[in-house]
C-alpha cells in the first residue's frame, strides 16, 4: 500500500494488536458491521473524505468489509449477500448444482440430536462454524462425546452458528486464483502435505505448488469445478481460495472464501509465477480491476511452504534447519515467549526445486526434522 502512496488504518479484533506505529481501532467482533462501522465513524484520526478503499486479506472481515464499501460508497465489492455465500458453509453448498458433488450439509439447529445427525450422515461426520474459521474450529464426531465437545465452541444458542457436513477421507488440494467478467483469469494447483484437520491437531501445514505438466488431467478437472463453482454463486471479481477433495473417482467441492489464500501460499505463488495476489487484491479494492496476469507458464523452480512449529524440548534453532536444508527464506524463533501463529507456527520456511517430487520430499523431509528434532 505504501509503494501506492496510501497509509493503512486498521480496524482489528482484540487480543490482535497492528505494528507500533500504526493507526488503528480495536473492536470485539471483527464479523459485527454494527460495531465496525462505530469504528470507523468515531476514529479522531480518520478522515472520511480521504478512504479511498476497504480491504481484507482474512476471512473473518470479507463480509465486513462489504458493508463499509457499501455504506461509504468505495469500490471493490460491496454486495454482502454474494458474500455470505462464500462465508457460510450451508448457503455456499446449498447453492450448487446438483451435479457438482459436494459434502451433503446442514445447520446444527439447538435442538439437534446426535442421534439425528448419525442417521443422516452415519457413524463419523464433520461439526464446524457455519461462517468458517478454518480447520482450527472443525471437529470429526466418532462418538457422543465428540460431538459434545464439538459444541463447546457454540454456547449460546443459534440456528445458524454452526453445521454439520458428511465426511469425506481423502487428500486435499485447493486452487488459488483470480476471477474477473465471471471467467478464471489465472490459477494455480497446490497440494497439502498433510490435511489441515491434522495440522490444526498438533501437525504441521505445509503445501507446495504442482507442475502442471505432470498433472494436465488433475488441473484440467480442477479448472472446471473451479468455474462451475465461481460461476454458479456469481462471484465478483476477486482473488479467491477453493479448496477441493481428490478422491479416486474424481474431485468434491470442499469450500471456498473470496479472499487472498492464507499461510505462506501468495509468497510461494509470487516466488514461482511472479504474480502478486496482495497487489491484485489491493487494485480490486482500489477499483483498478482485474489487471491482465502475467504469469511464468514454465517455472524454473517450484516452491512451497512450511508453518514452523517449536520443538518438543525447546533446543531446536533457525541455524540447526539452515544447516541441514536448503531453504529459500525462513524465519524460527526458539525464544519461550515466541508468539505462536495459527496452527502452532513460530516461524516459517519456503523451499523450491526446479522437481516437484525433490520438492515434495523437502518439505517431508523438513516437517519430520521439526516434528522429531
Amino acid at each position: 500500500m505504501r509503494n501506492r502512496g496510501l497509509d493503512p488504518f486498521y480496524i482489528v479484533q482484540s487480543p490482535a494488536v497492528p505494528p507500533q506505529g500504526i493507526d488503528h481501532r480495536v473492536v470485539a467482533d471483527i464479523e459485527n458491521a454494527h460495531e465496525i462501522l462505530r469504528a470507523v465513524l468515531s476514529a479522531p484520526s480518520l478522515r472520511l473524505d480521504d478512504v479511498v478503499g476497504v480491504l481484507s486479506v482474512h476471512e473473518m472481515g470479507v463480509f465486513g468489509a462489504a458493508y463499509l464499501r457499501r455504506q461509504l460508497g468505495l469500490p471493490g465489492n460491496a454486495d454482502s449477500m454474494k458474500v455470505l455465500r462464500f462465508r457460510d458453509k450451508y448457503l455456499q453448498k446449498s447453492g450448487l448444482p446438483p451435479h457438482i458433488r459436494r459434502a451433503r450439509c446442514r445447520y446444527l439447529t439447538a435442538d439437534t440430536s446426535f442421534e439425528e445427525l448419525t442417521a443422516e450422515f452415519g457413524d463419523v461426520f464433520v461439526v464446524k462454524p457455519a461462517n468458517g474459521g478454518g480447520s482450527l474450529r472443525t471437529t470429526i464426531v466418532r462418538s457422543r462425546q465428540d460431538f459434545e465437545e464439538a459444541l463447546g465452541p457454540f454456547p449460546t444458542r443459534s440456528d445458524v452458528a454452526a453445521v454439520a457436513e458428511t465426511f469425506v477421507d481423502a487428500p486435499e488440494i485447493y486452487v488459488d486464483g483470480v476471477w474477473g467478467g465471471g471467467a478464471l483469469r489465472w490459477s494455480t494447483l497446490v497440494r497439502y502435505h498433510a490435511s489441515p484437520l491434522s495440522a490444526a491437531q498438533g501437525g504441521i501445514m505445509a503445501a507446495y505448488i504442482l507442475d502442471r505438466r505432470l498433472h494436465p488431467e488433475l488441473f484440467q478437472q480442477a479448472e472446471n469445478l473451479t468455474e462451475q463453482v465461481l460461476s454458479s454463486l456469481e462471484a465478483p471479481d476477486c482473488v479467491f481460495h477453493l479448496e477441493i477433495f481428490a478422491e479416486e473417482d474424481g474431485l468434491t467441492f470442499g469450500e471456498c472464501a473470496l479472499r487472498l489464500p492464507g499461510g505462506l501460499s501468495p509468497r510461494s505463488n509470487e516466488l514461482t509465477f511472479g504474480v502478486n495476489l496482495f497487489d491484485v487484491e489491493i487494485g480490486l479494492a482500489l477499483g483498478e480491476g482485474v489487471p491482465e496476469i502475467r504469469a511464468t507458464e514454465t517455472p524454473e523452480r517450484f516452491h512451497g511452504h512450511i508453518l514452523l512449529r517449536a520443538s518438543s524440548d525447546g533446543t531446536l534453532t533457525r541455524a540447526d534447519f539452515e544447516r541441514t536444508f536448503d531453504i529459500d527464506e525462513m524465519d524460527y524463533s526458539a525464544s519461550p515467549d515466541a508468539r505462536v501463529g495459527p496452527y502452532g507456527m513460530v516461524g516459517y520456511a519456503i523451499v523450491s526445486d526446479p522437481d516437484e517430487s525433490t520438492l515434495q520430499k523437502k518439505i517431508e523431509d523438513i516437517v519430520r526434522f521439526n516434528e522429531v528434532n
